[in-house]
């Protein structure tokens, strides 16, 4: 079973998967090239349809009538990740080795997979297939709430190989941990420290400021906006923030999931055209499991595209070096036209069905 560790210094946990264990030679040759799989799906790949024996048994499917579970007829499906980073089965039994905490690496990795179309990628996925994810995300979040052991709920997306996608069907993850990751608690104190002290939400206010100042604004609609944040760490690190005030991402109605995914699609799109189809990674940032009401807190997505790699002064400082000023990021990005990338996904969904003959 996997393990947590916890760092007697800055008080961060780390997961040991040691089911994972690499040898030195397993990193020999690495290279930040494509994915995998780049056979093109078929027999190959573990998420094509035909193939559902490959993964493990389903958690959850949107199925045609009459579909078998297990079985082809799915639009999105989620399965256990076969290579989980924590395990379901278990107990914490959190335990001190003299100054060291540890407990079992108790949690869940699942995997949504997205499309039955091994190259037809998220972000020219039809408005109502996006959403369907969306709201797989939500069904698995509302589960995994209810198990007393779980603290957080990250939902996340990596595309390309750069970004640690090791497959090439659309998908994305899930890993529901029991504790709470630094990342996360950084953002919960730093939203009570502002509210405490003008009795407002940070993230509301920062919504507001870039509506009115526009310089960093990329586009939105009735329910969201997205931007470059002002202290954006890396070139066209990209949020999406609902308007309206919600801390937690299960508080979605049905009107703003379905504004969700049209605006993740166009902020997708645009990324695409933008970057020459940058590896990307997004994450949804979402109140703990057992805090999901926090007043102080707004959940909101951020999409890094990886285009430069942490370097020493990264790694030794915590400190970034963007090398595009996120106004002009936002400026090249309010530059690709909506009607470049309805065209472009007019043509991703020719080349899908080219390569499906």
């Amino acid at each position: 079973m996997p393990e947590l560790r916890r760092d007697p210094i800055t008080g961060d946990w780390v997961i040991i998967a040691s089911e994972r264990a690499k040898r030195p030679s397993d990193f020999a040759g690495h290279s930040p090239g494509k994915s995998d799989d780049e056979k093109g799906g078929g027999k190959s790949c573990p998420f094509c349809p035909g193939n559902e024996t490959m993964t493990p048994p389903e958690i959850m499917a949107f199925r045609h009538p009459g579909s078998q579970r297990n079985g082809p007829g799915w639009w999105v499906r989620v399965v256990p990740n076969k290579f989980p980073a924590l395990g379901i089965e278990g107990d914490l039994n959190k335990t001190g080795f003299g100054m060291y905490d540890w407990m079992n690496g108790v949690g869940a990795h699942e995997v949504i997979i997205e499309t039955p179309e091994h190259d037809r990628q998220l972000s020219f996925l039809e408005n109502r297939q996006i959403e369907d994810v969306l709201w797989a995300y939500r069904a698995r979040y509302l589960d995994l709430k209810k198990d007393p052991r779980l603290k957080y709920i990250l939902v996340f997306r990596n595309y390309g190989k750069v970004a640690g996608a090791s497959l090439s069907h659309p998908h994305s993850q899930l890993v529901a941990t029991p504790i709470i990751p630094g990342v996360v608690a950084n953002e919960l104190q730093g939203a009570r420290r502002y509210a405490e002290y003008r009795d407002r939400c940070v993230f509301c206010d920062i919504v507001r400021q870039e509506q009115d100042e526009e310089k960093r604004l990329v586009t939105e609609n009735e329910h969201f906006v997205v931007f470059e944040p002002y202290a954006s760490r890396t070139p066209f690190e990209t949020w999406i923030v609902p308007k309206r005030h919600a801390s937690s991402f299960a508080a979605i109605s049905a009107e703003e999931q379905t504004s969700f995914a049209g605006i993740l699609g166009e902020t997708l799109r645009r990324l695409h055209i933008c970057l020459d189809d940058p590896p990307y990674n997004y994450n949804i940032h979402t109140a703990p499991c057992d805090n999901d009401a926090d007043a102080e807190f707004h959940w909101h997505l951020s999409i890094s595209p990886r285009l430069t790699i942490a370097a020493g002064f990264e790694m030794g400082t915590g400190i970034y070096i963007n090398v595009t000023p996120p106004e002009a990021a936002a400026e090249y990005l309010r530059e690709v036209s909506v009607q470049a990338a309805s065209s472009t996904k007019e043509e991703s969904a020719v080349g899908s069905e080219k390569s499906g003959e």
